[in-house]
């Protein structure tokens, strides 16, 4: 899929007291599946959250497109939930809507958007009683509500079983494949084989990015380092 990028990163250097990973040059455009691979402690999570705005970059630019600001998700490798707030998934899910949806539409939105990462299930569970990868899926299904243009998901399929894990990696093919961009942050890559179309490799501090056609078999074998 072609047409204007939705986010464009130039001669980016990313870090928080220190430059972690330098000479970032990214462009992501509609319909394409991004992975972030390298090895953990690499920058991966402090380069999305750099491209995000969470973070100020040490050095360069970076431009979003004016269409995409309202319109982007976010997981993080850690979700935060509030332990002394009772909520229940549906409600956690629905505070990704836009204000002003009526009620009973905001909940329908927040099933189909559970229903799609295999978590229908949890709609009417207290958040704080589920399980590590049950609030991920419900995490997810918050970001998805949003309909939104770009979605980053940093290490998505963490703690996921593989029924959840294979009904949420076909539900973002699918979206993908009808406009949306998404971008995983991992450093597992038997999913990327699969299903990237671009490859970012983070690795000593140095950045290489182009389609996984041409950096597939040199990428993946860099992120899964020398055999044991």
């Amino acid at each position: 899929m072609t047409g204007p990028p939705l986010l464009v990163a130039r001669s980016l250097s990313v870090g928080h007291d220190r430059d972690v990973v330098t000479g970032i040059d990214l462009e992501l455009r509609a319909g394409e599946s991004w992975f972030v691979l390298g090895a953990n402690g690499s920058g991966k999570s402090t380069l999305v959250a750099t491209l995000l705005g969470l973070l100020p970059p040490r050095a360069g630019e970076i431009r979003v497109a004016d269409s995409v600001r309202r319109a982007v998700g976010y997981v993080p490798q850690e979700p935060r939930f509030e332990p002394s707030l009772p909520m229940l998934a549906a409600e956690f899910v629905a505070m990704g809507i836009d204000a002003g949806v009526r009620r009973r539409a905001a909940k329908e939105r927040a099933a189909a958007a559970l229903d799609a990462v295999g978590a229908r299930d949890l709609l009417d569970r207290d958040v704080r009683a589920l399980s590590t990868g049950q609030r991920r899926r419900v995490a997810i299904a918050r970001a998805l509500v949003r309909s939104p243009r770009l979605l980053v998901l940093d290490e998505p399929l963490a703690n996921l079983d593989l029924r959840a894990a294979s009904a949420l990696a076909a539900d973002l093919e699918q979206r993908r494949r009808a406009g949306l961009c998404v971008v995983h942050v991992a450093h597992e890559v038997g999913i990327a084989r699969r299903l990237a179309t671009h490859l970012a490799l983070v690795a000593d501090g140095r950045f290489r990015a182009g389609p996984a056609a041409l950096l597939g078999r040199e990428a993946f074998a860099e992120a899964e380092g020398p055999p044991p």
